[in-house]
């Protein structure tokens, strides 16, 4: 247990968790209410993803909890499986807590098979273009409780969904009666005393889920931009605004003390001393964390079947997040971390946060960089800055339910501005026009559409230019020419002058695959009728996929049906594997045409030539 935990450095340890403990709670309360399913949620998330990645987690130092990204794709989730269920939280809340349970499982079978290496292959385009629109959708999205406008609170705005919500009432009342096997055309009787049951109340409570979904993400906040600004709350505005100051301001004085942490007391502080009427953030229950048995007993396939692949995503975005920050805790310790099994850390930290009902989290930059200035040293660190915020809950959970709505917006503003990634936008005008259009298609389409999807899109395109720009670079090296033509490789140099115009050879430059066989396929046609031998050089072909091969045996056959010897020089293992698989070899190719060098291959033409 000693060598595990390394109580050498525990001094640091403790100094290192509890200050990046102190950094994580505030942020942890505002990802919370960011979600939508309040403070205590981003606090389970921050205990329970915390402690047990860091625990089982493949780097010492990283300190785990809700982070930007992962927040932005969860309240996407949340807010997609809460109108399914009428707006109703606690409906909804099993279904929201089992996708998640589902995205840790995710991220367990992915450290299981070894995909953690993989993780660092995903374009830089594609992460700037999403960290970017991550900031874009936290800031636009907490305005509006910034200045204090919550769009389900506005009569004005509620009552224009109002015959909206009648139309949805009357068509659940037709579905039900067609179920019941009621509704026929000769008798609506049933269906005239439903329709005038229909309370006020019932029609103003739908009106209020359509406004709130309405204003939801980007686009729904800049829509009710407007009418915010005519309902702005001064004091709201007020705290938010000296919240910002703070967290940007305090850090020209000390950068030794958390500026998030001072804002968030120093606002809060100024806010309950003197008794200003504010809107404080939802009651954070008192106790320890009570595990939600409903995740299992009311298990609903046909609710979470539409979010596994989103669960997926989120399962790879907090891969892609905790990695990122391990290989900073790398750099910044001279340490190496063990990918796959961070994954399998944060995947079961992830599970037993949803179990509980806690938000997903992943490995978080600034508050491993904290715990790694403060001394921290091992995964103690982490153990330790969850066990702080357990401590605060149970202690101090009547206090931290008084903080103002305000702040925490305030504090996500900061936080949103932060995850930009301006080195990227700044690089814009510097930058190959392909790769500003993937950063910018992520962006958008992201910022305004759908997160999982437009990461899927960027990673397509960036994939197809990728595949696009390697085939033309093999393409250009692989040109075919007769040696009179083209530049001789050194064994190449004291090829006899008779043979030229006889014997040509084809250099394979690199792999075969489907992004470079057009210019191959064009081999056959190039060679003259004067041709007797084709020399095909691999050396230098490392690897051809299932279209390289078929492209190289359709050349094959050509040459073959036109009585020219094709003889195969330094064959690599695995095109050779697949020759052979295939029967090109010895079908088309017999195996007396198979040279380990050039020399042998030139003294095969000078004896055997016609």
């Amino acid at each position: 247990m000693a060598k595990f935990f390394n109580f050498k450095h525990l001094k640091g340890d403790i100094f290192g968790g509890l200050t990046a403990g102190l950094v994580a709670l505030p942020l942890a309360l505002a990802f919370g209410v960011s979600s939508g399913l309040g403070p205590s949620a981003g606090l389970y998330g921050a205990i329970f993803v915390g402690f047990f990645a860091a625990l089982f987690g493949g780097t010492n130092t990283q300190i785990s909890g809700p982070t930007a990204p992962m927040t932005a794709v969860s309240m996407v989730i949340i807010a997609g499986i809460i109108a399914t269920f009428d707006g109703e939280v606690s409906k909804a809340l099993p279904s929201i807590l089992t996708v998640f349970l589902l995205s840790g499982i995710f991220q367990i079978t992915l450290g299981i098979i070894g995909l953690g290496k993989y993780i660092r292959y995903i374009p830089y385009p594609v992460v700037s273009g999403f960290m970017t629109a991550i900031g874009v959708i936290i800031l636009l999205t907490q305005i509006l409780p910034a200045v204090g406008y919550y769009p389900k609170e506005d009569a004005e705005y509620v009552m224009e969904f109002k015959p909206q919500a009648e139309e949805i009432i009357l068509n659940n009342i037709l579905k039900e009666e067609v179920g019941d096997g009621i509704l026929v055309l000769e008798n609506i009787k049933e269906t005239i005393q439903r329709a005038g049951d229909i309370s006020e109340t019932s029609i103003l409570k739908e009106a209020k889920t359509l406004a709130s979904k309405e204003s939801s993400g980007v686009l729904g906040a800049l829509k009710v931009f407007p009418q915010a600004l005519k309902n702005i709350n001064w004091l709201e505005f007020i705290l938010a605004l000296g919240t910002i100051i703070i967290i940007f301001g305090f850090k020209y004085i000390t950068k030794s003390i958390p500026s998030t942490l001072v804002a968030l007391l120093v606002m809060s502080g100024i806010a309950i001393g003197f008794n200003l009427d504010y809107r404080a953030i939802a009651q954070i229950p008192s106790g320890l964390p009570v595990p939600i048995a409903e995740v299992f007993t009311n298990f609903n396939l046909g609710v979470i079947t539409p979010y596994i692949f989103t669960a997926l995503t989120l399962a790879l975005l907090g891969a892609i997040d905790s990695l990122l920050t391990s290989v900073v805790a790398d750099n910044m310790t001279k340490t190496k971390h063990k990918p796959n099994k961070e994954l399998i850390g944060q995947g079961i930290g992830n599970s037993l946060a949803a179990f509980f009902g806690g938000i997903p989290g992943a490995g978080a930059t600034i508050r491993t960089v904290v715990n790694i200035n403060s001394g921290g040293k091992t995964r103690l660190s982490g153990m330790i800055a969850a066990v702080l915020l357990l401590f605060i809950l149970l202690a101090l959970g009547p206090i931290a339910s008084k903080i103002p709505a305000a702040v925490l917006a305030g504090i996500l503003i900061t936080v949103g501005i932060g995850v930009m990634d301006f080195k990227g936008l700044k690089a814009i005008p510097k930058m190959p026009k392909a790769e500003v259009t993937i950063m910018l298609v992520v962006l958008v389409l992201s910022s305004v559409w759908n997160l999982v999807y437009a990461v899927g899109i960027g990673l397509i395109i960036a994939s197809l230019m990728f595949m696009k720009k390697i085939g033309d670079l093999t393409a250009i090296r692989s040109d075919v020419k007769s040696l009179k033509e083209e530049k001789a490789w050194p064994d190449e140099k004291d090829f006899p002058a008779e043979l030229k115009e006889s014997v040509f050879i084809k250099h394979i430059k690199g792999p075969l695959f489907f992004g470079s066989t057009s210019s191959f396929q064009q081999l056959a046609k190039q060679i003259p009728e004067t041709a007797e031998i084709v020399v095909i050089r691999m050396g230098r072909m490392q690897y051809i996929d299932q279209s390289g091969l078929y492209a190289i045996e359709d050349v094959l056959v050509e040459l073959v049906n036109k009585n020219i010897k094709v003889l195969l020089v330094n064959i690599i293992d695995q095109p050779k594997y697949l020759l052979e698989r295939i029967d090109i070899i010895p079908d088309l190719i017999p195996r007396e045409h198979l040279f380990k060098n050039f020399k042998s291959c030139l003294k095969w033409i000078k004896k055997n030539r016609k």
